[in-house]
C-alpha cells in the first residue's frame, strides 16, 4: 500500500496529530497480519509466524470440544492444535514460562510443565483457531470474539488450570524467564517460611492478577494499574471492601470502559482472595520500609 507523504510544517500541532493518527489507522487496517490472523511464536532465537489459514490446514489440527467454556459460558467446539505439538522442534529455554500475549495487553503465564507434560488424564493446552470465514460469537459485553487465537484446555481440573490461563485474542506466544527469576520486585522476605500463606498469595497473584496488572513496575501486562505503586489497594480499601472488589468490582464502582470482571468462587475461593490480599499487604509494607 502506498501512503502519500505530505509536509506537516506550518499546521498546528492538533491537526498534525490527527493526520498522523489517521495514517496509522489506515496502515493498521491494511496490515496483512491483521487481515489473516497471524500467530507469532518466539522461542529464544527462533521465530515463526503462522496464519490462521495455515494452522487450519495443519494435519495436527483437530476438533476439540470444551464443556462449559469459561469465556463463552457454554459448550464450544474449536478447530485446534495441541500447544505441545505447535512447539515441537523448537528449543525452549530452561526455567522458562510461555507468555500468551493478547491484542488488548493481557499476558497469561503458562508454565512449561503444564504445557508440555501431556500424560494421560492430565490437562492439555490447545491453540484454538478462528476460521477467517466463520468467526466465533462475540464475547459477552464485548464487540469481538475470542479470536483469532484462544488457549483452551482439555480436562482443566486435572492440573488445576486457573481462570487467567485461558487467554483469548492471542497474537503472540513467547518464551520468557519465570516471573520469580525475571522480577526481583515480586520477591517476599527471604526469612518467610516455605509454607507461609504470603508465599501462596504470591503465586496466586502472579497467575491471577499479573495477567492484567504490574506490581512495583514488574510484569508484562499493560491493562490495569500497578498493584503497589503509587499505593497498594490494601492502603485505600477496607479489608471487606477489597475482598468485594476482587470478587465483583462492579458491585463497588462501575464505568463504561471498565475491564475487570472479577472472579467467581470457582476461579478464586474466599481463602485464595485472602492469600492474595496477604501478599499485597506484605508488598506494601516492604515498599514503605525506610
Amino acid at each position: 500500500m502506498i501512503v502519500p507523504i505530505v509536509a506537516l510544517s506550518g499546521h498546528n500541532l492538533q491537526h498534525k496529530m490527527k493526520y498522523i493518527a489517521a495514517l496509522l489507522f489506515i496502515l493498521f487496517l491494511a496490515s496483512p497480519a491483521l487481515a489473516d490472523g497471524t500467530l507469532t511464536i518466539v522461542m529464544g532465537a527462533q521465530t515463526r509466524a503462522l496464519t490462521a489459514a495455515e494452522l487450519l490446514k495443519n494435519p495436527q489440527a483437530r476438533d476439540v470440544t470444551i464443556p462449559n467454556d469459561p469465556s463463552y459460558g457454554k459448550n464450544m467446539t474449536y478447530r485446534a492444535i495441541a500447544l505441545s505439538d505447535l512447539l515441537a522442534g523448537m528449543k525452549l529455554p530452561q526455567d522458562a514460562v510461555i507468555e500468551a500475549v493478547a491484542t488488548d495487553g493481557f499476558v497469561a503465564q503458562l508454565p512449561l510443565d503444564l504445557v508440555l507434560h501431556t500424560k494421560p488424564g492430565a490437562s492439555q493446552a490447545f491453540v484454538a483457531i478462528e476460521p477467517p470465514d466463520a468467526q466465533w460469537p462475540h464475547l459477552a459485553g464485548k464487540k469481538a470474539s475470542a479470536g483469532p487465537f484462544y488457549i483452551v484446555w482439555a480436562n482443566p481440573a486435572a492440573s488445576g488450570i486457573r481462570s487467567e490461563q485461558w487467554p483469548y485474542m492471542v497474537a503472540q506466544l513467547r518464551a520468557a524467564d519465570s516471573p520469580a527469576k525475571r522480577w526481583q520486585e515480586l520477591a517476599v522476605d527471604k526469612d518467610l517460611p516455605a509454607d507461609s500463606p504470603i508465599r501462596a498469595g504470591q503465586a496466586l497473584t502472579v497467575t491471577q492478577c499479573m495477567s492484567c496488572h504490574k506490581l512495583n513496575g514488574a510484569g508484562s501486562a499493560d491493562v490495569g494499574p500497578d498493584l503497589n505503586r503509587p499505593m497498594s489497594p490494601t492502603e485505600y480499601f477496607t479489608p471487606d471492601a477489597l475482598k468485594k472488589y476482587i470478587r465483583d468490582p462492579a458491585s463497588l464502582r462501575k464505568w463504561n470502559a471498565m475491564q475487570m470482571q472479577g472472579f467467581s468462587k470457582e476461579a478464586l475461593s474466599d481463602r485464595e482472595i485472602d492469600l492474595i490480599i496477604a501478599y499485597l499487604q506484605h508488598k506494601a509494607l516492604q515498599e514503605r520500609k525506610p
